[in-house]
């Protein structure tokens, strides 16, 4: 009998690598380039990952896909988060990763003391790349869910994402951010929150950022400390951050979305988290 378990148990876990493996190599990028005439008809590229046989059913009218919206760093390519995206679209999202600043854009300069250090204008600008984003894909794609989007983004783009959440939270089904430093959590406790914390020396969080624990465990927000580097969360970190970054992701994703997970999990994790050695490693080189 317990025999007979641990070949199911194994089978299981083969069944959930064989899905992903499976689901990586169907999933599809392609980039569409939209232009804001409020704003001088200003280019936002959009990069969708999507799964061929989920984006087959929506044509056909058969399913509404969920979207999630992943917002990149500062000066960082909105292609360089594939190994979240492939997550989401795994699971059957219609992922999209709109690039929010340009070569033409003037560099970012911080001014301590002003709100978010001076950055608001550039989450400003995200946030209408954002809101643009989901006008022009109801044309391209009107079998999904743009009214309420799972928002997620590394740094910068954290910081856009919860503003955006704390600004539209009717708009928002849930947060993932990987080291935003400036924008308070939202704790109204309307949606998820998972946020992955660095241990980056270099990039420090702002006071009154991360919410004290009993407000965590009061708004269902979920802090996952890491030894990683702030630059570590992204494609061009290491294996390991990455891997680690996906499991807890897909653990998160498994419980608030039960209806499209691949594997089936027992519970959610703890409100904070500490990953296990597989977390742990030397800082990058920067």
């Amino acid at each position: 009998m317990k025999r007979g378990i641990a070949v199911l148990v194994s089978v299981s876990a083969l069944c959930g690598v064989a899905y992903f493996t499976a689901s990586k190599w169907a999933i599809k990028h392609e980039t569409i380039t939209f232009y804001d005439a409020s704003r001088d008809n200003r280019p936002v590229p959009v990069d969708i990952a999507i799964r061929r046989d989920k984006e087959m059913q929506a044509n056909a009218g058969m399913i509404t896909l969920p979207v999630a919206v992943i917002n990149h760093g500062n000066t960082v390519k909105n292609t360089e988060y594939g190994f979240l995206a492939n997550i989401f679209a795994a699971r059957g999202y219609m992922v999209v990763s709109p690039q929010h600043d340009l070569p033409t854009d003037p560099p970012m300069v911080t001014k301590p003391g002003e709100l978010y250090v001076g950055r608001l204008p550039q989450i400003l600008r995200g946030v209408a790349n954002i809101h643009l984003a989901m006008q022009e894909l109801k044309k391209v794609q009107p079998n999904a869910d743009y009214d309420k989007v799972t928002m997620v983004g590394h740094s910068m783009g954290g910081d856009i994402t919860m503003y955006f959440a704390k600004q539209y939270p009717d708009e928002v089904k849930k947060v993932v951010t990987l080291d935003n430093l400036r924008v308070p959590f939202v704790t109204a406790g309307k949606f998820k929150i998972l946020s992955f914390r660095s241990q980056d020396p270099q990039f420090k969080t702002d006071a009154g950022v991360i919410p004290t624990d009993e407000e965590c465990e009061k708004a269902g927000i979920q802090v996952v400390k890491t030894e990683f580097q702030h630059n570590d969360m992204r494609d061009t970190g290491p294996d390991a951050a990455k891997n680690s970054i996906q499991s807890m992701l897909d653990k998160f994703l498994s419980a608030t979305d039960s209806e499209l997970a691949p594997v089936d999990t027992q519970s959610s994790p703890p409100k904070i988290l500490e990953p296990g050695p597989v977390a742990l490693m030397a800082p990058a080189k920067s």
